[in-house]
């Protein structure tokens, strides 16, 4: 059934998502959109469980001082983990302890799926936002840990917590694997090229490194440029909006404040009323 007042009925979106595809699909449908699902990457847990468990373990042992949650998945991932090994209870515990700095609203929510809450709010949902929480705080000789963004290191959150002395530990609990059929990626660029898609929508980074690895190994360099000029691109958050831009993409679309799928949504049908 269509959402009453909705602005997207007639508009076609590409959805470039697949963990959350389904909520994020219905949402523009209910707003009377076509969705078009090209899922571009698939999170798995990391493929070597150890080192994850030996930081949970050390984290349960002996809690750090501070403990950076640059995503909401990542937590999961580690509450997964540790309850698979029957360390739930007592990792849920020592964070309970732990002051706690969320990069933005998707670890803030994961804490809260918890019982629990942030201490600490990263000035904005980027690596600079946390760098420039972490220099109002007293954090040399500090055991600082820090759940990493899929496995990218991140070293310069990394160098920055070394030079002001803190002891850093890291833990990486989910990679991005990126299992898809390249054809379905071209017949999208080919679809916006032609004109028949309004909007593609992206979420999460490792969409755009994605989709610009699978143009540059295709050569789709002209595809790409055709498709960007008759589509708009929307972004969730800043974060995804500075991946784009790195990339020479323009980004038309992003909520004001609230980096949420369902502020995107409501962004959408916005700027598509208003042009």
């Amino acid at each position: 059934m269509q959402e009453a007042g909705s602005s997207l009925a007639g508009k076609s979106v590409a959805v470039p998502e697949n963990r959350q595809l389904l909520l994020l699909s219905e949402m523009l449908s209910k707003r009377g959109a076509q969705v078009i699902a090209v899922p571009l990457v698939t999170i798995y847990d990391a493929p070597d469980s150890q080192p994850v468990l030996a930081w949970l373990k050390s984290f349960i042992a002996q809690p750090p001082d501070l403990l950076v949650l640059l995503t909401g998945e990542g937590l999961r991932r580690l509450l997964k983990l540790a309850r698979k090994n029957g360390l739930e209870d007592d990792f849920i515990a020592a964070l309970a302890h732990v002051s706690k700095l969320c990069r933005g609203p998707k670890p803030n929510k994961a804490l809260r799926e918890i019982d629990l809450n942030r201490d600490i709010d990263a000035d904005s949902p980027t690596t600079d936002g946390v760098i420039a929480s972490l220099e109002k705080l007293e954090i040399q000789s500090r055991r600082v840990a820090v759940q990493l963004y899929g496995e990218e290191p991140n070293h310069k959150l990394i160098d920055y917590l070394n030079s002001r002395g803190a002891e850093v530990s890291t833990v990486a609990p989910y990679v991005y694997s990126n299992r898809l059929d390249e054809e379905k990626v071209v017949e999208l660029l080919e679809n916006m090229a032609a004109g028949s898609v309004d909007v593609i929508a992206f979420t999460s980074k490792p969409q755009v490194k994605r989709l610009i690895q699978v143009v540059q190994d295709r050569k789709l360099e002209e595809i790409l440029q055709k498709a960007l000029q008759k589509s708009v691109v929307a972004a969730v958050g800043p974060v995804v909006a500075e991946t784009l831009k790195e990339q020479g993409i323009k980004v038309d679309i992003m909520p004001e404040r609230t980096f949420f799928m369902k502020p995107m949504v409501t962004a959408i049908g916005r700027y598509l009323e208003a042009h």
